[in-house]
């Protein structure tokens, strides 16, 4: 997926695969005609042969060589981070790691995860330092074991984002109107291919923002592709090879986002792990493979003692805590919350933070109904948000 096609690493995928098929009579047996068209769960497969299952080594032994491996996620998903730390344990035992970089962190922050790394902190200053239900919003056990994994294998610890509020100023002004002094180093961003325009469109058609248009939301995804790209780039030139990134998977599916930045950057061999919920199709006519290699994983259920999601992303901005993602299917999507939204109060609480917001989902049972008081444009209303019973 992120080499030109017929490319080695392509070529090899394909040879692994014919040379799977023996093994796939033992590891899919009672597979039927009637299953998922997209793997089995346990297993691993490429999307040009879905039918075909690997094994966990058959896969680490094709990536070996590989600049950057990308493993995505799905931000809320505990099995989502299961997978991902067991998949880092088996790269980290052939052919080994050189660093791990996360987009949970801000370039600020990598003091502080130098001082993690090298066991000056603990977890509750880890997590306290980096401010991180202000800073990321989810809960922090479904990463800190892959913050002690990648402690206790003595790994650097990249941090790969950047301030929102560079982002947010992208996103309104344009690229090119920010100063060079305020850009981080970071350069300009590759264009979008066709397909990830379109894919950005299709995004945003489901999740409009009340300003700045598709124009706007489409350069800042842009930049925040290359400033997490640029910071893999830079843990390759630093630490060598291979350098694996913990990383939301729209910013990696389907070649496009931080591979596509990474290889204007002239860094080619990425690869895109994927975990793959194997309901779903992974199969299209229109785009590319999702990934160079999926992991089957079971429908997800949610555990009684999982916490409340909203699930939308936060930024404190002048005109009050503003809602700068949706995600889909959520609880937010649901009751119609939108990106731009200004919250102003949950709960009848004044909402003056995102911690704030944060603490008072935190409190919600399950099957309860949280009113929230909104801004849109010009407009304040109430929406009530349904949570789920468990």
């Amino acid at each position: 997926m992120t080499a030109p096609p017929g490319s080695e690493r392509q070529a090899a995928a394909r040879t692994l695969c014919a040379a799977a098929l023996a093994a796939s009579v033992v590891l899919a047996s009672g597979a039927s005609a009637a299953e998922p068209a997209c793997g089995a769960s346990g297993t691993w497969w490429s999307p040009e042969s879905p039918d075909q299952p690997l094994r966990t080594d058959q896969v680490i032994a094709t990536i070996r060589d590989a600049d950057v491996i990308l493993l995505g996620e799905r931000h809320d998903l505990e099995e989502h981070h299961r997978w991902q730390l067991q998949t880092l344990a088996a790269i980290q035992g052939r052919p080994g790691l050189k660093a791990v970089g996360f987009e949970m962190f801000k370039r600020s922050h990598q003091p502080t995860l130098d001082r993690w790394a090298g066991g000056e902190l603990g977890e509750h200053e880890l997590l306290r330092q980096t401010d991180w239900y202000a800073t990321w919003g989810f809960p922090a056990a479904l990463y800190t074991p892959l913050f002690h994994f990648t402690r206790l294998q003595r790994l650097p610890t990249v941090a790969l984002n950047v301030e929102r509020e560079l982002v947010g100023r992208v996103r309104e002004q344009g690229w090119e109107n920010i100063p060079d002094d305020e850009r981080y180093g970071i350069s300009d961003p590759a264009p979008a291919s066709e397909t990830y325009q379109d894919e950005l469109a299709r995004i945003y058609a489901v999740h409009p923002e009340t300003e700045n248009g598709l124009e706007g939301f489409t350069r800042a995804q842009l930049f925040w592709d290359r400033a997490m790209a640029e910071a893999l780039a830079n843990a390759v030139k630093r630490y060598g090879t291979p350098v694996a990134g913990i990383v939301g998977r729209g910013h990696a599916m389907y070649g496009h986002g931080i591979p596509h930045q990474l290889r204007d950057m002239s860094i080619e061999n990425v690869i895109v792990l994927l975990p793959w919920n194997i309901d779903d199709d992974c199969t299209t006519d229109k785009l590319p493979p999702p990934g160079d290699f999926l992991f089957g994983l079971a429908p997800y259920e949610e555990r009684p003692e999982d916490p409340p999601l909203l699930g939308i992303f936060l930024e404190e901005r002048d005109d009050g805590v503003t809602i700068s993602n949706v995600m889909e299917g959520t609880v937010a999507e649901k009751a119609g919350l939108k990106i731009g939204d200004v919250v102003l109060s949950a709960a009848g609480r004044t909402i003056g933070n995102v911690p704030d917001l944060q603490a008072t989902v935190r409190r919600q049972p399950p099957g309860t109904w949280l009113p929230l008081e909104i801004r849109r444009e010009d407009e304040t209303m109430e929406i009530v948000a349904r949570f789920p019973p468990r």
